[in-house]
C-alpha cells in the first residue's frame, strides 16, 4: 500500500526551534482566544442580534467543525506546499477574516463568517503542531507539545475572560478587531525573524495517494484508540466549557464581569505545568496520564452538577481545564509518532479534535433536556467509563528505551 513518506529534515539549531517554538504558540494562542471568546458572549449576542439563544450558540460548531473537516486537506497541502507557507498564509487569511466577523448585523452572518474563519485557521495550529513533530525529536517532543497546548489552555481562558469581562467595555466587534489586528502582527513578525524554519518537502502524492495514507492511519489500532479519545475527549471538555457561560448566569446570576472572572481559572493550570506535564509523559510514558485526565474531566463534571457554592465551581472549572492538560497533549504527541506521513497523521487528529469540540457543544445542548444537573451527569458518567477503559486502551505508551524513533 503507498502512503505518504517522510523525509529527514536537518538539524535547526536550538535557537531556530526555540523561534519556532515561540511563534507556534504565539499563533495558538490567539486562535483560541478568539475560538473561545464567543462562549461567554452567548448571552449578549443573542440580545445584540435579537436571536434566540440556542442559534447564537450554534456560532461555536459553526466555526470548528469546518476548521475540523478543512484540516483534512490542510495536512497533504503542507505536505505538497511546505509548512512555513501554509501556516503564514492561513495567519494573514485567519486575521482579515477575524476583522470582517466584525461587520455582522445579523446571526446568520455572523454564523457564516465564523464558518470561513473556522476554515482559514485550520492551517495553523495542526500544521504548528505538524511542524513541531518534523523538528523535535519525540524523546522530547511532549515538552514542546506541553508548550504549545499550555498557549492553548492560556488562549481558551483569555479568550473566555476577554469576552465577558471587555465585551461591556469595547464592544464585541472591538475583540475581534483586536484579535485580527494582534495575528496580523504576528504574521509580520513571523516573517522578518524568520521563525520558521523551510523543511525539505515530504514526497507527495496524489488525491488517491492522500485517501490511501488516510486509510492507512486507520488501520493502525495505536491511531484509531488515539484518534478515538481525541474525539471523545473533545467531547466531554467543549460539552461542559461551551455552555458554562450560560451555567454561571443561570446558577448564580452572575453578569458578564462576574462570568469573565470565573472563566479566568480555566487554562491556568495548562500554562503553569503545560510544559512539566509534557516533560512528565516523555519520562513516564502517556499510560497513565491520559486515564487520570479523562477521569478528571468526569470529576468536574460531576462536581458541577452538585449544588456548589460559587467557589466550589471555580475550583471545578480549574480542575477541568487540568483534565484537558493531562489528556490532549499527551494524545497529540502520539499523533506525531504513528506511521505513515505525519502532515496527514496530525490533520486528522485536527479533524477528531475540532469536530468533537463543535459536536460537544451540541450533545450537551441536547442533553440541558435533563437540565443543566443532569447533562453535567450524564457527560461524567460517559467520562469515567472512558477511563476506565483508557487504563486497558493505553496500556502500552510508556517510555522507550532507545533515543530517537
Amino acid at each position: 500500500m503507498t502512503v505518504l513518506q517522510e523525509v529527514a529534515p536537518p538539524s535547526v539549531g536550538f535557537a531556530t526551534e526555540r523561534r519556532m517554538l515561540a511563534l507556534i504558540c504565539s499563533a495558538a494562542f490567539l486562535v483560541f482566544v478568539q475560538t473561545f471568546m464567543v462562549a461567554p458572549l452567548i448571552p449578549r449576542l443573542s440580545t445584540v442580534f435579537a436571536s434566540p439563544i440556542g442559534w447564537v450558540a450554534l456560532a461555536v460548531p459553526a466555526y470548528v467543525v469546518p476548521q475540523g473537516i478543512a484540516t483534512l486537506w490542510g495536512g497533504p497541502i503542507s505536505d505538497r506546499f511546505g509548512r512555513r507557507g501554509v501556516i503564514l498564509v492561513s495567519l494573514l487569511l485567519f486575521a482579515v477574516l477575524t476583522a470582517v466577523t466584525a461587520s455582522a448585523e445579523r446571526v446568520g452572518e455572523f454564523i457564516v463568517w465564523r464558518v470561513v474563519t473556522g476554515v482559514s485557521a485550520a492551517g495553523i495550529v495542526p500544521i504548528g503542531l505538524t511542524l513541531i513533530g518534523d523538528v523535535v525529536p519525540f524523546e522530547r517532543r511532549g515538552h514542546a507539545v506541553g508548550w504549545l497546548f499550555g498557549a492553548i489552555a492560556g488562549g481558551t481562558a483569555t479568550g473566555a475572560a476577554a469576552g465577558a469581562l471587555l465585551e461591556q467595555l469595547v464592544g464585541w466587534q472591538s475583540l475581534f478587531l483586536g484579535v485580527a489586528t494582534l495575528c496580523a502582527l504576528l504574521a509580520v513578525a513571523a516573517v522578518a525573524g524568520q521563525a520558521l524554519p523551510l523543511l525539505p518537502r515530504p514526497v507527495a502524492g496524489s488525491r488517491r495517494a492522500v485517501m490511501r495514507g488516510y486509510l492507512n492511519l486507520l488501520s493502525q489500532p495505536r491511531a484509531r484508540r488515539t484518534y478515538g479519545y481525541v474525539m471523545l475527549n473533545a467531547i466531554l471538555i467543549s460539552g461542559v466549557f461551551t455552555w458554562l457561560g450560560v451555567y454561571l448566569h443561570d446558577r448564580f446570576g452572575l453578569d458578564g464581569v462576574g462570568i469573565g472572572l470565573v472563566l479566568l481559572g480555566y487554562g491556568i493550570p495548562g500554562l503553569v505545568f503545560g510544559p512539566l506535564i509534557g516533560r512528565l509523559a516523555d519520562r513516564y510514558g502517556r499510560a497513565r496520564i491520559i486515564p487520570l485526565g479523562v477521569a478528571l474531566t468526569g470529576l468536574c463534571a460531576l462536581l458541577l452538577a452538585l449544588p456548589l457554592p460559587l467557589n466550589g465551581a471555580r475550583v471545578a472549572i480549574v480542575l477541568l481545564s487540568l483534565g484537558f492538560d493531562l489528556t490532549h497533549p499527551s494524545l497529540a504527541a502520539i499523533t506525531t509518532d504513528l506511521q505513515g506521513g505525519r502532515g496527514q497523521a496530525v490533520a486528522l487528529m485536527a479533524f477528531s479534535l475540532f469536530t468533537g469540540f463543535g459536536l460537544g457543544s451540541l450533545l450537551f445542548q441536547l442533553a440541558m433536556v435533563l437540565g443543566f444537573a443532569g447533562a453535567l451527569m450524564l457527560f461524567g458518567v460517559v467520562a469515567w467509563v472512558a477511563a476506565a477503559a483508557a487504563v486497558f486502551l493505553f496500556r502500552e505508551e510508556r517510555p522507550r528505551k532507545t533515543a530517537g524513533r
